[in-house]
């Protein structure tokens, strides 16, 4: 999930400007859906296509690099500093949050890793690491986004550069030579998005199926996530662009066929086979797979984050609760008791993660 620097909390930029001395997304980010192994939770004690728009209900009562010196031009994704959350999936050790991390601003999932960006502009990684991919590379400092495809990272540095480790088989983990004044990044299944500060979009890696070519002319854009098989852009004019999932003799997953009409977006999230897009006012609109029932929205109110995972759906609601919905085999969609105050949510191939505030 990535946001602009001018769409931060107070208290999130105050944090990051401290630490940094002078930070959305996606999830949102997934890859293929996992066959877990196990089930986990920590941090706290103890087949169609569809398009929906939530309707509106009352809302319930109830390994690390070394510190940043530069001054940050990128727009980082942000909220203000709080303990992770973890749950779901853990076949890789992915929802076993590493003991006292109590200070991250941003967080992505992967297939079966994690990664939090802390205050301090710092990255940690944990879980799987068949791909390096949670091996951090040595030194990084001044990162202000995260981003996790299904076994590679990527980070965005407060000098508008991309640092990229873990899997390259399809060159995922190697940004095109010269890429500057980014934004924003995005990653998924074996594909790396990049938002410029011009408006324009880069892609690299995996194309497989059409999810790195970018549309010809693609200008204006505000947002961007990487889909498992396309990509998908947001418009400063809040339409939304798709491309990619090009499977010529597979039964069409619509996750490319952005509902008619759909206007008024503030915020995206690709996921394996679907998408969610968030309103203006709120509401939420969801295309693409359903067999799970991750298009199938639930009530909603007053939504300030989304996040698409592998088959799943995450949305975070303004008095900082998170509704889950679709498939649950890895108890993805069975949230911790007591999730309560969270500033941020990502998710992964089959499992989840979230920022809780600190308690007063």
């Amino acid at each position: 999930m990535v946001a602009t620097w001018e769409g931060m909390s107070r208290v999130g930029r105050g944090a990051l400007i401290c630490a940094l001395a002078t930070v959305v997304a996606a999830c949102s980010n997934a890859g293929p859906t996992a066959s877990p192994s196990s089930v986990g939770a920590t941090g706290l004690p103890a087949s169609g296509s569809i398009a929906a728009t939530a309707t509106p209900r009352t809302p319930p009562t109830a390994t690390a690099s070394a510190a940043p010196t530069t001054t940050p031009t990128a727009t980082p994704t942000a909220a203000g500093p709080g303990t992770v959350v973890a749950w779901g999936d853990d076949s890789g050790g992915q929802a076993h949050v590493p003991a006292a991390l109590n200070d991250a601003i941003a967080v992505a999932a992967g297939d079966n890793f994690s990664v939090a960006l802390k205050s301090d502009g710092t990255v940690v990684a944990w879980g799987a690491n068949d791909a390096g991919q949670t091996r951090i590379p040595a030194g990084l400092s001044g990162v202000v986004a995260i981003a996790a495809g299904s076994n590679h990272a990527l980070a965005l540095k407060s000098d508008g550069s991309v640092v990229a480790w873990g899997a390259n088989d399809a060159g995922q983990a190697r940004p095109p030579d010269g890429l500057s004044n980014v934004v924003e990044i995005s990653a998924a299944g074996d594909h790396s998005l990049a938002r410029a500060k011009a408006g324009n979009v880069i892609a690299w890696g995996g194309n497989a199926n059409g999810e790195s070519d970018v549309p010809p002319g693609l200008s204006n854009v505000s947002h961007v996530s990487a889909g498992y098989t396309f990509s998908l852009a947001l418009k400063s004019d809040g339409r939304v662009v798709a491309w990619g999932d090009k499977f010529p003799t597979d039964v069409p997953t619509g996750v490319t066929d952005v509902p008619s009409g759909l206007t008024g977006v503030t915020s995206i999230s690709a996921g394996h086979a679907h998408n969610l897009a968030l309103k203006s006012d709120g509401t939420v609109v969801a295309w693409g797979t359903n067999d799970s029932g991750q298009t199938s929205l639930p009530s909603l109110s007053g939504v300030t984050a989304i996040a698409a995972g592998g088959n799943f759906s995450l949305a975070l609601e303004s008095n900082g609760t998170v509704v889950a919905w679709g498939a649950n085999e890895s108890g993805q969609t069975s949230l911790p008791a007591a999730l309560v105050g969270v500033t941020a949510i990502a998710a992964g191939a089959g499992h989840a993660l979230a920022i809780v505030r600190p308690t007063p």
